[in-house]
């Protein structure tokens, strides 16, 4: 293939690739943006592999890669399940910060990129190794405590060592401090000492960086990895005189900055804050009050017949989905109920708030799997204005995101934050297991509403019992 052809076919790429971004911004066009970025990444990689700068000699290497590659897509994509999700789009972005990684090294120790490069234009190419190295160092080791964390297999509670920001900073001026001394190397083995000093830097302040995080803060993170691998693929482009990986890169880690801009101000939290760490824990321990005083008001539970018998009754009804719905797998029952109600002339619709679940979307994806209807799957902000007209607000497994004293309460660690006004509906029924804190780990007086109700047990398997009781 000639370099005119590849640069065509990289442009061709480059316009499929924006086409996926516009069309995953929606619902309705999301499928048709997965099918422009998978046929503009095959262009992609086939103008690569059949440009002019990747010999025959190669092809072996790279067609078994792939083999590999494809292998390990086919078989995560299959046995995965949709409740998994942010753990493999964690573990997906450690995979772009290793590559980073790795070409970087390739990149520096290879004689013949050395001996193209002199005066200023070798300051410059060892200044993207540099940063490109860093930033897939931090994105790896980063990404793989997140999918620790949101797999379960390492606590979600903040990890606040003493000093943390003095340790940040000092590892931050001896990072500065060794890219100096690696810009003035005459060897690659001098170099190379300098390289290997500031990854293990970026490994180590990577893994202190997401385990400062919260639980509550998850969804920033896997925004912000995204982000993080996006310019980490931008400085591999760099790297390889890549135009395309350029501006691949850039369109990934622009898109997960704003995303990460987008839920911190669901959440009303500054980047920074995020990044700080120490907010939200994993819950799973009773709701406190703030101050240390007692809720007002009581409890009160219901059963699931007459769960069945208020649903039944309404002719308005919200439904939120939270992380307690992924974990049960109820999202199929809920559709369940969804289409009886509809049948019977219930207007019911979702409301989701942008950082419901453990990553931006995981709501939509679960319902979308469970077919829910993509019209009456609204955001927070075409809904709440409707809750005082709806008769039955259900919330499962929501905690955080409808809790009332993020209005009410301005000592609160979730004060400002935009949150789905459940209690304002005729009544509101909470699904939870116990009384346990959200991931915020702050006490929600929705339970305590005298138009509350709580349903307590696992989401599926009250939902199955409110299905049958409808039905029956």
């Amino acid at each position: 293939m000639s370099q005119s052809l590849a640069t065509a076919s990289y442009l061709g790429a480059t316009i499929l690739f924006i086409l996926c971004l516009g069309g995953l911004s929606n619902q309705e066009t999301a499928r048709r943006g997965n099918i422009y970025g998978i046929v503009g990444m095959a262009i992609a990689v086939l103008a690569t592999i059949f440009g002019p700068e990747v010999g025959s000699s190669g092809y072996g290497w790279i067609i078994a890669a792939m083999v590999v590659g494809a292998s390990v897509g086919l078989y995560a994509a299959r046995t995965v399940q949709m409740t998994q999700m942010p753990e493999l789009v964690a573990l997906m972005h450690s995979m772009v910060g290793l590559a980073a990684m790795w070409v970087g090294f390739a990149n520096y120790i290879d004689p013949v990129v050395a001996a193209k490069l002199h005066g200023a234009e070798k300051t410059i190419h060892d200044l993207e190794i540099y940063i490109g190295i860093l930033i897939g160092a931090v994105t790896f080791s980063g990404s793989v405590v997140a999918f620790g964390k949101l797999s379960g297999k390492i606590s979600g509670n903040p990890l606040l060592l003493p000093g943390r920001h003095f340790i940040n900073l000092f590892g931050l001026l001896v990072v500065i401090y060794f890219g100096g001394q690696f810009l003035d190397v005459e060897s690659i083995s001098n170099g190379m000492m300098c390289l290997i000093v500031m990854t293990i830097i970026a490994l180590a302040f990577g893994v202190h960086m997401v385990m400062a995080i919260g639980g509550a803060d998850m969804p920033v993170v896997v925004s912000m990895l995204n982000s993080y691998s996006g310019w980490a693929a931008a400085a591999t482009g760099f790297m390889l005189s890549n135009d395309l990986l350029i501006v691949t890169g850039a369109l990934v880690g622009s898109s997960g900055a704003i995303l990460s801009y987008i839920m911190c101000a669901a959440m009303n939290r500054h980047f920074l804050s995020v990044i700080a760490g120490g907010f939200g824990t994993t819950g799973g321990t009773p709701a406190a009050a703030a101050g240390g005083a007692q809720p007002a008001g009581e409890v009160v539970p219901i059963l699931a017949p007459e769960t069945a018998e208020l649903l039944r009754d309404a002719k308005n009804v919200i439904i939120i989905p939270g992380y307690g719905m992924a974990v049960a797998q109820a999202q199929h029952t809920v559709y369940e109920i969804t289409r009886f109600l509809r049948d019977k002339g219930v207007n019911v619709r979702f409301g989701i708030h942008p950082v419901a679940g453990r990553m931006p979307g995981h709501m939509n994806v679960l319902l979308a799997e469970a077919k829910v209807p993509y019209d009456i799957v609204m955001e927070m902000d075409e809904l709440n204005d409707d809750f005082p007209k709806t008769d039955v607000a259900m919330v499962i497994g929501a905690n955080d995101i409808v809790n009332p004293g993020a209005q009410d309460d301005p000592s609160s660690p979730i004060a400002g934050m935009p949150v789905l006004e459940a209690w304002k509906a005729k009544t509101s029924i909470v699904m939870k297991r116990s009384m346990a804190s959200g991931y915020a780990g702050v006490d929600n007086p929705l339970f305590y509403k005298e138009n509350n109700r709580m349903l307590f047990g696992d989401a599926k398997k009250m939902l199955d019992e409110v299905l049958l009781a409808l039905k029956g």
